[in-house]
């Protein structure tokens, strides 16, 4: 026991609560699509950055090509656009150099060749072409450039020029730079409040399990009518809430037919066992005769044999209570079976004056246990007889409907209290207690038909009215069933 527990504890710290779970899966999910919102409008943030860069790049080669184009004798003008492309933008300078055909320069920004050399641009868009995106490198002392290049047209038809444009990026990279830090900050604070709110969360979410938790801890033999609330809770918790109430429903009644039946059996076995006690009490208190100790043997035979068809019946309703209880079925003549129910109790029905008849159609076959279902039948006519005065009738029919064998057995007896008809099937009840004791009955006739007719799969019924009699219908799917020849039920005697 102390090893059981020992590994129970440990497993219980081995494993993560739901809480912890559905937290991780909480920050998991929240940080991811942070993670990519921010990765996104990082992309976002530095793709239209190098636009903005190329389109300014692109413009500045535009203007050059222009002037070269329309104004070439105007070299001034030309090296004074360059000059003072670079002269007022001192955190993000732009260099512009112009070289002839020959490879000689015609014009350049301050610090070019210090910055980059010709040979550091990409090859150069032809004159007609207008540029499309710029390259990234480094210059000669490490920082980020961007680069453009293309020819240009020198006059109306003369040589052509290479125009080569470059832009100090550093500024913007610081700029992305302190973004990405921003960024990092974001992700981690994030991160923080998605785990805190995330568990925050779980937990409310949670309150309910630990409500039906709390609930069901509460829960014992005493109090079974205890109940979850439903009402509030979400839909598939307040599910799990109504499967368990019922499961409840279903152990309290349990719980209290079994009380009842724990009740009912000591009555019951009190009253023979009194009985013989104070039979061999009267024998013992003096001398008897010979005769009057067979009367006292007798009365005690008597007694034993109540008790052993009490015992045997309850042996009965147990083994058919088992799941584990299989019957042996066989293709039975069903007519032919309720005619020997009718030739068994016949002589019982004339010496009460009964008129006992039967109705099956000829070769009506059914699976069934042919043992077991000349008891239910045979237990329902008996039953029928005990209840019927004389020149009254007990009728048994059979029909199939739908599938199933429908045994009906009616009398034109007594009939049965409304309030006592739910009841009729449980174990040792009786709706006329006196009577019943009087003539030997317990009360577990048609608790045993019930266990017969619940092994074969089927249903049970009565219906009555005071006065007018009582029918008792059994309803039995006989239809797609194969013979079964498991270990049946043994029945006890009658």
């Amino acid at each position: 026991m102390f090893s059981t527990n020992n590994n129970d504890e440990t497993a219980r710290r081995g494993t993560w609560s739901v809480a912890l779970r559905l937290t991780a899966w909480y920050v998991s999910s929240s940080f991811v699509i942070l993670l990519v919102a921010t990765v996104a409008l990082y992309l976002m943030l530095d793709g239209n950055l190098q636009r903005e860069q190329d389109q300014f790049l692109a413009d500045k080669l535009r203007v050059i090509r222009m002037m070269l184009q329309q104004r070439p004798e105007e070299i001034w003008q030309l090296k004074e656009e360059v000059e003072q492309t670079w002269a007022p933008r001192q955190y993000a300078r732009v260099y512009v150099r112009v070289v002839d055909s020959g490879g000689d320069e015609i014009a350049a920004s301050p610090e070019m060749q210090a910055v980059l050399g010709t040979g550091a641009f990409p090859p150069p868009v032809a004159r007609d072409v207008e540029p499309d995106a710029g390259v990234s490198l480094r210059s000669v002392s490490g920082k980020p450039m961007r680069v453009m290049a293309g020819q240009a047209q020198i006059g109306g038809a003369g040589d052509d020029a290479v125009v080569q444009v470059a832009l100090d990026t550093e500024l913007a990279g610081n700029l992305l730079a302190g973004y990405r830090r921003t960024l990092f900050l974001t992700l981690g604070a994030g991160l923080a409040v998605c785990a805190v709110t995330g568990y925050w969360l779980a937990r409310i979410g949670l309150r309910p399990l630990r409500q039906i938790a709390a609930t069901a801890q509460r829960i014992r033999s005493s109090n079974l009518d205890e109940r979850i609330e439903v009402v509030g809770l979400p839909a598939e918790l307040s599910v799990l809430a109504a499967r368990f109430n019922a499961m409840l429903g279903r152990l309290q009644d349990s719980f209290d037919r079994l009380s009842r039946f724990s009740a009912d059996i000591a009555h019951e076995l009190r009253t023979p066992v009194n009985n013989m006690r104070l039979e061999v009490e009267v024998a013992l208190g003096k001398a008897r005769s010979t005769d009057e100790y067979r009367d006292t043997l007798g009365s005690f035979l008597e007694e034993c044999q109540r008790l052993s068809r009490i015992i045997d019946s309850m042996l009965f309703i147990a083994r058919a209570e088992d799941p584990r209880t299989q019957i042996v079925r066989e293709s039975v003549d069903v007519r032919r079976e309720m005619e020997r129910v009718a030739e068994f109790y016949e002589a019982p029905a004339v010496d009460a004056g009964i008129e006992l008849s039967i109705a099956c159609a000829p070769e009506m076959r059914a699976p069934l246990d042919r043992t077991l279902f000349q008891r239910a039948v045979g237990n329902l006519v008996a039953n029928a007889i005990r209840y019927t005065p004389r020149g009254g009738r007990v009728r048994i029919t059979a029909a199939r409907d739908n599938g199933q064998l429908r045994i009906d057995v009616s009398d034109t007896g007594m009939g049965i209290p409304p309030d006592d008809l739910p009841r009729v099937f449980d174990r040792f009840y009786r709706a006329d207690r006196a009577r019943s004791t009087a003539n030997g009955n317990v009360g577990l006739g048609l608790a045993i038909v019930k266990s017969i007719v619940t092994l074969h799969g089927g249903t049970i019924a009565a219906d009555s009215a005071p006065g007018r009699g009582t029918r008792m219908s059994i309803n039995l799917p006989v239809d797609h069933l194969a013979t079964d020849s498991r270990k049946p039920a043994h029945p006890a005697p009658a």
